[in-house]
């Protein structure tokens, strides 16, 4: 087997989140009075909720206190978390499922490493809470991606070395945090386009073919 331990991103890679993202941060931005559009929510993937908020002001003419950037944070959270309250088990695909539990059954162990505060109450909603052997996520980390925090500390719960260990991401950050933290990386969506991880995925089931050894999907 090539890797013992394999950790992903979950918004944009397990489940689908964005619009829901969007959603809440566009109701702060109006709230604030700065334009914001998708193209901007495409600029907060895998980045923390404060620097995201940061994103959006570049555009604010003003400047906000920093009592007023923790009320928008805090109340972009509770809209998305009430947002959250729509997902089900509905929202896995049966593709994602197989391979999660394929994975499982050659023996590789399974985490997450998001940089999100909300990964458990979303893997309850979707049904995986009991899939993964370990969670890293925003709770237990001080530095979001790139920084190879949240990995690093996937892979200490786990009892697996980096070198050991393959990340799934989705973004350019999540991918620059996988190699940061000394592990190879496996791209999937809009991170394909950069050419910077080991292997570029064209479905999610590809895993298969990487834990068997398979090389196919490299770059």
């Amino acid at each position: 087997m090539k890797y013992q331990a394999i950790i992903f991103d979950l918004d944009g890679v397990i489940c689908h989140t964005d619009q829901y993202h969007y959603l809440a941060w566009k109701q702060i931005a109006d709230e604030i009075g700065v334009y914001f559009d998708e193209q901007i929510n495409n600029r907060l993937r895998g980045v923390s909720r404060r620097e995201s908020l940061e994103i959006i002001l570049e555009a604010y003419p003003g400047r906000l206190t920093e009592d007023e950037k923790t009320y928008y944070t805090e109340k972009k959270n509770g809209l998305y978390r009430s947002l959250l309250q729509n997902m089900s088990p509905a929202d896995v695909t049966a593709e994602v499922r197989e391979t999660l539990d394929q994975l499982r059954a050659q023996g590789v162990l399974l985490a997450i490493g998001s940089s999100s505060k909300n990964a458990k109450a979303i893997l309850k909603q979707i049904g995986l809470e009991d899939y993964f052997d370990a969670v890293s996520d925003g709770t237990n980390i001080t530095q979001s991606k790139p920084d190879p925090e949240v990995f690093l500390k996937a892979s200490q719960f786990l009892g697996v070395d980096p070198q050991h260990c393959l990340v799934v991401e989705d973004a350019r950050s999540g991918v620059e945090a996988a190699l940061a933290a000394n592990m190879d990386c496996a791209a999937i969506g809009d991170a394909t386009k950069y050419n910077l991880a080991r292997y570029n995925l064209q479905r999610f089931s590809d895993l298969l073919q990487i834990s068997h050894g398979d090389g196919s999907c490299g770059r």
